[in-house]
């Protein structure tokens, strides 16, 4: 079996496909948030 030596993997990919996967999230969230207040304000 090959040697691991723990914290030499490059992580660099992972840590791009997170931050965007946070990004991509957090906006959902905006925009649910959003279409929950124009629904309150103008349902009536």
């Amino acid at each position: 079996m090959a040697e691991h030596k723990h914290g030499s993997m490059d992580t660099k990919a992972q840590e791009k496909a997170f931050a965007g996967f946070i990004s991509l999230a957090t906006k959902g969230v905006i925009v649910v948030i959003c279409v929950l207040i124009f629904m309150a304000v103008f349902n009536g």
